[in-house]
C-alpha cells in the first residue's frame, strides 16, 4: 500500500480495492474541499495528529454531525487495512477475503468514536487497531462455525426466533412462514444425529426419514406437501438463516457516479465548518492530559519493574519480539498454557497498579466500565512501550 502524505489526502480519500487487493487511494471531492478550507484558516497545523484530534472533538460534540465521522473513517483507514491483512491471514480456512475484514472492520468506526478517550489512549489509529482486530476476530470465528455447519446441521442448531427472523428478512410474507417454522418442527423432532458430536456435519435424511417428516407435517397442515417440497421449504430457510445471520458487507467505498469513479459518499450533508480555535481542546486541559498520560506512563513502568523476572521475560517476547505463546513457551522451555496465565497474570497486576494510581491520584470511583477501559488503555501501552527500540 502506498502511504498517504498530505493532511488532505489522509483526511479525505479511501481505500480500494482490486481482485482482493489494494489498488489505489479515490479522493471523496467533499471532504478534499472541507479539508482544504480548514488548512487556509490554519496552515500551520500540518500534524495528523492534531487534525484527528480536531475532528474527533467535533464529532463529539454533535454525533449526528456525519461529516467529521467521515473525516475520521478517512484517516482511519490505513490502520484498518493492515490490521484486516494481519488478521485475516491468522484464519485460513475462511472463505472471507481480505476486503471483506476490511468492511467488517470500518463498520466499527462509531463503535471507535464512541469508546476512544484521548486521555486514556496514546492514539486514535492505536485505539482503532484493537476494535477493529477484536470485531474481525469475532465476526471470523462466529462465520467459520457456520461454514462448517452443513445445511441440516445449521437447521438443527438454530432457535426458532432466529429461524422466524430470517425469513422475514428474506421476504416471505407472516401468512408464508407458519409452514416454514412447521416444517422445521418435524425435521427437528424426526432426524436426530446418531452422534451428538458430529451434529455440525449432518448429512441429508435417508429417504425414510422424509416420508415420516411428511406424514408429520400432513398431520398438522390443511396444505399436504411432499417429501421433495419439503426438503425445497427446509433448504430455502437454511439459506436464509445463512444470509441472515452474516449479510454480504456493503462496502464504504462505492463510487456513486459513472462519471467520476472517484467522487465518493458525494451525498453527505453540508460542509458547515466549525471554529476552528474553540473546537480544540483548551491548552489547559492539554497540559492536564500530557501530565497525566506522563503519570500513568511511569506507573507502568515502576510495575514491569516490579514483576518477577519470568513475566518481565514473557511481555518483552511478547510485545517488543512479537512471538506467539507457544513460541515464547519453546524459548522458556515451559509450557504454553503456563505462559498465558502468566500473561494474564502481568496484565491484572498492571491492571491493579494503574486502578490504585487513579484510585488515589485522580479520586476515581472503580466501575466495570472504567476497569475495562483501563485493561484497553494498558493493551495499548504496552505495544507502543515495547515497539520503543529502549524497551
Amino acid at each position: 500500500m502506498q502511504p498517504r502524505q498530505s493532511i488532505t489526502e489522509i483526511f479525505s480519500t479511501f481505500v480500494q480495492f482490486d481482485a482482493d487487493r489494494f489498488s489505489c487511494w479515490a479522493t471523496e471531492s467533499r471532504l478534499r474541499r472541507s479539508m482544504q478550507r480548514c488548512l487556509q484558516h490554519t496552515p500551520k497545523e500540518t500534524s495528523e495528529y492534531f487534525w484527528a484530534l480536531y475532528w474527533y472533538k467535533f464529532w463529539q460534540n454533535d454525533e449526528t454531525q456525519s461529516l467529521a465521522k467521515q473525516h475520521l473513517t478517512a484517516y482511519l483507514q490505513e490502520p484498518c487495512y493492515w490490521i484486516s491483512q494481519k488478521t485475516a491471514a491468522t484464519f485460513v480456512s475462511t472463505q472471507y477475503k481480505l476486503s471483506d475484514c476490511f468492511q467488517i472492520a470500518i463498520a466499527q468506526v462509531d463503535k471507535v468514536l464512541k469508546g476512544f478517550n484521548p486521555s486514556q489512549s496514546s492514539t486514535l489509529k492505536n485505539y482503532a487497531s484493537i476494535i477493529f482486530g477484536s470485531a474481525i476476530r469475532e465476526t471470523l470465528r462466529q462465520r467459520q462455525e457456520v461454514d462448517i455447519c452443513t445445511d441440516w446441521g445449521l437447521l438443527r442448531k438454530i432457535s426458532q426466533k432466529r429461524l422466524d427472523e430470517s425469513l422475514q428478512n428474506a421476504g416471505l410474507t407472516l401468512a408464508e412462514i407458519p409452514s416454514y417454522i412447521l416444517a422445521w418442527n418435524c425435521f427437528k423432532t424426526l432426524y436426530i444425529p446418531t452422534k451428538a458430536a458430529n451434529s455440525r456435519q449432518l448429512s441429508r435424511p435417508d429417504d425414510h426419514t422424509w416420508s415420516a417428516i411428511a406424514k408429520a407435517y400432513n398431520s398438522q397442515s390443511q396444505q399436504p406437501a411432499t417429501a421433495e417440497t419439503i426438503e425445497k421449504c427446509l433448504l430455502t430457510a437454511a439459506k436464509a438463516v445463512r444470509k441472515y445471520l452474516y449479510p454480504t458487507p456493503d462496502s464504504l467505498n462505492v463510487a456513486k457516479g459513472e462519471d467520476d469513479a472517484y467522487e465518493m459518499l458525494d451525498n453527505l450533508p453540508g460542509t458547515q465548518q466549525p471554529s476552528l480555535i474553540q473546537e480544540i481542546i483548551a491548552q489547559e486541559e492539554e497540559q492536564a492530559r500530557t501530565s497525566q498520560q506522563a503519570q500513568i506512563h511511569q506507573v507502568l513502568v515502576d510495575a514491569i519493574a516490579q514483576l518477577e523476572t519470568q513475566l518481565q521475560q514473557i511481555l518483552h517476547l511478547y510485545y517488543k519480539q512479537k512471538l506467539n505463546q507457544d513460541g515464547i513457551a519453546q524459548q522458556l522451555n515451559i509450557k504454553q498454557y503456563t505462559v498465558s496465565r502468566r500473561l494474564t497474570k502481568a496484565k491484572e497486576t498492571l491492571l491493579k497498579s494503574v486502578a490504585s494510581w487513579s484510585r488515589d491520584a485522580l479520586h476515581i470511583s472503580l466501575t466495570s466500565d472504567i476497569l475495562k477501559a483501563m485493561s484497553t488503555l494498558i493493551e495499548d501501552w504496552l505495544q507502543n512501550y515495547y515497539n520503543d527500540s529502549k524497551a
